[in-house]
């Protein structure tokens, strides 16, 4: 490891979304999301891939965003175990249907600006820098039935509103912005990723990459305004990273490989540069993709994002034949296993030093600061008898990440800051399960809702409030 040292003023915190945490799914004048219609079990990845093209609350189903851990009623105790572990940043983000609970109203639910005004003003308490997602995985719902959400243009005017209405109601609260979460994960799981459902006999690949269109010109539009309303604004864009490998150095792998990086990229390239890359073209032509692009659209575009933000649990791995398997069937995203590392109990390879090639390459690529906002291992954890959670496996991960993030600084790479994901246990977003856990924070709930949601520190916590207050130095 190099001696390098994380900069002065480095952004040390932890992540969490609104579906994943607050629950409170119909209080204070919230709408329906489309993260509400997700349920636990057999049923979810269906849903989820948008292959239920009239997705309906089914009484026999259960849903973990309906409760999830409470944070709507628990956020001021949630907040304050924060702040003791020393956070300087607080990533979040705004549930969409608690301002706008349809989506298409003129006027905006002011019992939701109120309560989010509160948190913001918790975190402000504690010196804590909130970091806001606009958008993470949670469509109103009546945008989904009413306009097909994404596919439609209109949904570009919506979006403004909603973003429009955030950035003046907590102007002064908060300045860093992320637009859409993991923008890239709308091909791999359209209706968690966009709320889009398919028609019987619609070409999935144009349906996908037009919601994309209209998403980011939205982002772009955006992060006009943010400037405009406040200068000192900065605003994100948000990748679901992770360098693909070529399964071997077979030229036909190799290729493979690059061209998963640019799917995957394809959307940060426009957001972070202004247009669409040089091989889109070549993309639309294969896939039968005709998009319904604007003229003034070209201009919009041209408003970037200030800075790269990304998650990355793991690397991945392409072959020319992809025919050997996902690494687990909850990923989305399909990939080889690597057979020279190890994996999680849910598949998901542990690769340090993937982090730091991916931050090398983003880097190369955008020359933009960087932001990593979502890193962990989702584990079980389990209470001894002693009331403690010793998670030494969670401390082993995020030590050694935190290791390549000092190396990859080392090589010349900026980055703002590290909110390591679900810093609270919550509702795992791939699988809906409580029991997939990567918080410093335990919650008392099991997968079927069960538990009394009181918040436990685990042995993790102690260690990351040390690596905090020594800015990454110590990390014993």
């Amino acid at each position: 490891m190099s001696d390098i040292k994380f900069p002065e003023g480095f952004l040390w915190g932890g992540a969490i979304a609104a579906n994943q945490s607050e629950g409170a799914y119909r209080e204070g004048g919230k709408g329906l999301t489309t993260v509400d219609m997700i349920p636990y079990g057999e049923n979810r990845m269906p849903v989820k891939l948008g292959q239920v093209d009239k997705v309906e609350l089914d009484a026999d189903e259960f849903y973990p965003s309906h409760q999830a851990i409470d944070f709507y009623h628990r956020y001021k105790e949630d907040i304050a175990m924060l702040a003791e572990m020393g956070f300087k940043v607080f990533r979040m983000s705004i549930a969409w249907a608690r301002i706008f609970p349809n989506g298409d109203e003129e006027t905006p639910n002011q019992a939701g600006i109120d309560f989010y005004r509160s948190v913001f003003e918790e975190c402000k308490k504690y010196g804590i820098e909130p970091l806001v997602t606009l958008c993470h995985f949670d469509v109103p719902m009546h945008l989904v039935n009413e306009y097909g959400s994404w596919r439609n243009r209109k949904m570009i005017t919506f979006f403004e509103r909603y973003a429009r209405t955030c950035f003046e109601a907590f102007d002064g609260l908060v300045k860093y912005w992320l637009t859409f979460n993991e923008i890239n994960i709308l091909l791999a799981s359209p209706f968690s990723g966009a709320g889009i459902a398919f028609q019987e006999g619609e070409n999935h690949d144009q349906v996908k990459y037009q919601a994309a269109h209209h998403e980011l010109v939205a982002s772009a539009l955006v992060a006009k305004i943010a400037h405009e309303i406040n200068p000192e604004n900065q605003v994100g864009c948000m990748l679901a990273g992770g360098q693909f490998y070529p399964y071997s150095c077979k030229p036909e792998d190799v290729f493979t490989a690059m061209q998963k990086d640019r799917e995957n990229l394809f959307f940060i390239d426009v957001q972070s540069r202004g247009y669409y890359p040089s091989y889109a073209q070549k993309v639309f032509d294969e896939k039968g993709v005709k998009l319904d692009i604007h003229e003034e659209d070209f201009e919009i575009l041209k408003n970037t994002v200030d800075f790269i933000s990304f998650s990355y649990y793991a690397s991945r791995c392409a072959s020319a034949d992809m025919n050997e398997g996902n690494t687990s069937a909850a990923n989305v995203v399909k990939s080889i296993k690597n057979p020279h590392l190890e994996a999680s109990d849910w598949g998901w390879v542990i690769d340090p030093l993937g982090l730091r090639i991916t931050m090398n390459s983003l880097y190369d690529r955008y020359q933009k600061p960087l932001f990593l906002v979502e890193n962990g291992l989702g584990a079980k954890d389990t209470i001894d008898e002693n009331g403690e959670i010793n998670d030494d496996y969670r401390i082993d991960y995020l030590r050694s990440h935190v290791e390549a993030m000092k190396d990859a600084i080392a090589d010349g790479v900026p980055l703002m800051g590290y909110t390591p994901w679900g810093c609270i246990d919550l509702v795992a977003a791939s699988t809906g399960e409580m029991s997939k856990r990567y918080g410093f924070i335990y919650v008392d709930r099991d997968n079927e809702g069960n538990g009394s949601l009181d918040r436990t520190p685990k042995k993790s916590f102690y260690w990351y409030k040390k690596v905090i207050a020594s800015n990454g130095e110590d990390l014993a």
